[in-house]
């Protein structure tokens, strides 16, 4: 009996330390955080196992978590939902069933998860994209474009700028009834990165007619030329998205060559030809003081000449937006750009936000110094969380009065 108990008390305790993890004290609803935390770490560590043994690739692995999370294409008493396609891309659509008091608006939106996991249909997301279209009385796409691996920069943008450039024709946006003068592209995390590159690109597009009125972006990741950034400092070991892992969706998103992995885990990928792009990221100019704490600027030593030139897409703004010159930007619509304090894409949101202000964009920088990544998902139980609410809010706010 007294090995029993003894056996008892040393898996408890070490389940216990396994599930704890300590968290900043502002946190919201840190209980809660640390459980899926917890979930994701041991999922994580069990594909980092499959994938040394050859069961399967790790991030096969991690989608797990979407596969869990999916739901049905289900209609309801305000909002008819369906998967279909558009451009030949799957799309999950959200169509306001009341009758229209005259055009009506929509959203584009562009899931997260690093570029390498996530879906349309995933509850969180299915329920963002409900709650847009019935309170907005709004037409919302929600595009699945592909994942990496096996699909890799730039599959992700053409999918979605596929999508987005389809939409925009006048026939398609008269067959859904939506008004050409409000269409607005949104996104979180890999999608804000998506999201902001199509903004960028259609811009630019002299194919395209209707312009976009909006971009909302959730914490997004908009560069990898500096992965040491103030931000990746502080929240290296934060939920839910510790610096190893952002490392690994950037590193996955532009190739499966280990060697590229290797070399931006020690920031050492930045090829010397890119010397001109790394004002564009300086953290020490574009991020609010506040934000900068104790941290010491040093540029991102040079070192990856021949990755850079295997994978051009670490240099190309379609794939990192906060690379694009203030020409680039200076015809962009106004944004929205959601930050959170706990993140370690933080700073490439406010970074993102100074130099479109810069350029004369009209800019709303929502920071939430009680939040962290994902939280805008957290919308039902048995994830749920105020902050979740709280954010989504601001974002649907914000979009009442600008879209």
């Amino acid at each position: 009996m007294g090995a029993r108990l003894l056996c008892l008390g040393l898996l408890t305790a070490l389940l216990g330390y396994y599930i704890y993890s300590p968290l900043p004290e502002e946190l919201a609803q840190p209980g809660t955080v640390m459980l899926v935390s917890a979930a994701l770490r041991a999922l994580g560590h069990l594909s980092e196992a499959a994938e040394l043994l050859g069961l399967m690739h790790y991030m096969e692995g991690l989608r797990l978590f979407t596969a869990v999370e999916l739901v049905a294409p289900t209609s309801d008493e305000n909002v008819t939902v369906t998967d279909t396609e558009l451009s030949g891309v799957p799309v999950r659509l959200f169509l306001p069933r009341r009758a229209p008091g005259g055009l009506r608006r929509a959203v584009l939106y562009f899931h997260g998860g690093g570029w390498c996991l996530g879906d349309a249909g995933m509850h969180g997301y299915d329920l963002m994209s409900r709650r847009t279209s019935n309170e907005l009385d709004a037409v919302v796409v929600s595009v699945n474009y592909r994942l990496a691996p096996p699909h890799h920069f730039p599959a992700q943008f053409e999918d979605v700028y596929s999508v987005t450039k389809f939409f925009l024709q006048s026939q398609v946006l008269s067959q859904y009834g939506v008004d050409p003068a409000r269409v607005c592209v949104a996104g979180d995390s890999a999608g804000g990165n998506l999201a902001a590159a199509v903004a960028q690109q259609l811009s630019e597009d002299p194919d395209v007619k209707t312009k976009l009125r909006a971009q909302v972006l959730i914490y997004p990741a908009l560069q990898a030329l500096d992965l040491d950034l103030p931000s990746y400092r502080d929240n290296a070991h934060k939920p839910l998205l510790p610096r190893s892992l952002m490392v690994r969706f950037w590193s996955e998103y532009l190739s499966s060559d280990p060697a590229l992995r290797e070399a931006m885990a020690s920031n050492r990928h930045v090829p010397p030809e890119a010397g001109h792009l790394l004002p564009r990221v300086n953290w020490s100019r574009w991020l609010p003081a506040g934000m900068r704490g104790a941290h010491a600027y040093e540029a991102p030593a040079a070192g990856g000449a021949a990755l850079a030139r295997r994978y051009p897409g670490l240099l190309d703004p379609r794939a990192a937006p906060l690379l694009a010159g203030e020409a680039r930007l200076r015809g962009l619509p106004p944004a929205f750009v959601l930050t959170c304090e706990h993140d370690v894409l933080r700073d490439d949101g406010a970074m993102y936000a100074g130099r479109l202000r810069a350029a004369g964009v009209p800019v709303t920088h929502h920071h939430a110094k009680d939040a962290f990544h994902g939280a805008v998902t957290f919308l039902a139980w048995p994830l749920e969380l105020a902050v979740g609410h709280r954010l989504f809010n601001a974002c649907l706010d914000w979009l009442r009065e600008n879209l």
